[in-house]
């Protein structure tokens, strides 16, 4: 049957309001445009729906019956079409995120590739920073949301560890710097430093011309057949965390993303496990 949403409503109207004009009042029409839906309705369902007169319109049988169903109907319709609005509003807007450059290259894109998918009228907006800018963003406001290498003040953000990156020289910038000296320190290794490079990039070319080795976290390793990879013993990891403001709460865009970005580090844990047992 070719029935529509705008007959139904035009029907229950009038069925409640037992009056074309002020049933037409209500639904911002005009009386004759409700008189032809309930005119369709009627010849579509075959069938009387009102008994007209001078001074009253009142349902039949059928309208009555009619009236008590479709209520209800329309009434869970409105539901859900509420809910699919409100979800597709969820899904629309920009996100900002600032993450450390390991972090960008290594996590955020295969997060916004999962985004711009799933969320097509979402964008992320990635602000590609040093550790110390990423919390100073966080901090300022200036981005929804940060990625860092487990940040030395913890107690200023609301965070979330989602990966444990392993270690397999990088610039006093950088937020794995830290955490390499103090690996050196407990160990009691005094490493020669031959250059202080600003990028791991440039690190790794200096290894490849044989100018020493370098450490370096397993996110950030190259696409190289010149370069050999080897675990360090004992075991170094730093963790990845999420970072919000304080006590700030996130949008429902902002939430997307967050979720994406664990969902994506979840597959990459998988993965090396996988990996780590086929080898």
């Amino acid at each position: 049957m070719n029935v529509s949403l705008r007959q139904l409503r035009a029907f229950l109207a009038v069925a409640k309001l037992q009056h074309f004009r002020r049933a037409a009042e209500s639904l911002h029409l005009t009386q004759p445009a409700v008189s032809r839906h309930i005119a369709d309705l009627e010849t579509e369902l075959d069938v009387r729906l009102f008994d007209r007169n001078t001074r009253e319109v009142v349902p039949t049988e059928a309208g009555r019956y009619l009236q008590s169903a479709v209520g209800r109907v329309l009434e869970e319709l409105e539901s859900v079409l509420a809910h699919v609005h409100s979800e597709s509003e969820r899904r629309h807007g920009k996100v900002r995120v600032a993450a450390a450059p390991t972090l960008s290259a290594g996590l955020m894109p295969q997060c916004i590739a999962a985004c711009a998918r799933d969320y097509p009228a979402l964008t992320v907006q990635l602000h590609d920073q040093v550790q110390t800018l990423v919390l100073d963003s966080v901090r300022g406001g200036e981005v929804d949301f940060g990625l860092a290498i487990e940040p030395a003040d913890s107690e200023a953000f609301d965070s979330e560890t989602i990966l444990h990156d392993p270690f397999v020289l990088v610039d006093h910038t950088s937020g794995s710097r830290r955490l390499i000296d103090h690996q050196l320190a407990t160990h009691q290794v005094e490493a020669k430093v031959m250059q202080q490079a600003g990028h791991t990039h440039t690190a790794f070319r200096m290894v490849e011309a044989g100018l020493g080795i370098s450490i370096t976290p397993s996110l950030s390793l190259p696409a190289s057949d010149h370069l050999v990879v080897r675990p360090l013993t004992p075991v170094a990891r730093r963790a990845i965390t999420l970072i919000r403001r304080r006590h700030r709460s996130l949008s429902p865009v902002a939430e997307l993303v967050w979720a994406q970005i664990r969902e994506t580090a979840i597959q990459l844990s998988q993965a090396r496990r996988t990996l780590s047992k086929s080898t």
